[in-house]
């Protein structure tokens, strides 16, 4: 009964937009092609993410094993909602190579791209 609730948690996790956004930014993150490869998805055919996925309260901070032609990395996501109406802060996505070495993907490319955006925003815009 356990491990089938425990299933079922996961699958929801897996399932998840949150998961499938940050699968999305890491296909076209560059600094993640260089270091996975093309073809980026779960490393397993049936993903295990661990971790915290809490939009209520504002705390999202999960990690799960990805792949690409190339290599096989730990990727982590941590975003948090500082107040009740506010927006999510991405403060960490990073990837860890199974060979230890930690490559911060939030500083590659300058921007956050979880970043809330308007619908009419011009592209490079940054929203204050």
């Amino acid at each position: 009964m356990t491990v089938s609730m425990l299933a079922i948690f996961n699958y929801q996790k897996s399932s998840s937009s949150i998961v499938s956004s940050t699968l999305y930014a890491l296909r076209t993150n560059r600094r993640a092609r260089e270091v996975l490869g093309d073809e980026i998805y779960f490393a397993n055919k049936i993903p295990w993410i661990w971790g915290e996925m809490n939009q209520l309260h504002g705390r999202i901070d999960i990690q799960f094993w990805v792949k690409g032609t190339r290599a096989k990395a730990l990727m982590r996501f941590h975003s948090q909602r500082k107040t009740r109406m506010g927006y999510f802060e991405t403060l960490e996505w990073s990837l860890k190579t199974e060979d230890g070495q930690t490559i911060q993907l939030l500083q590659s490319e300058g921007a956050d791209p979880f970043q809330r955006t308007p619908v009419n925003s011009v592209p490079g815009q940054q929203i204050v």
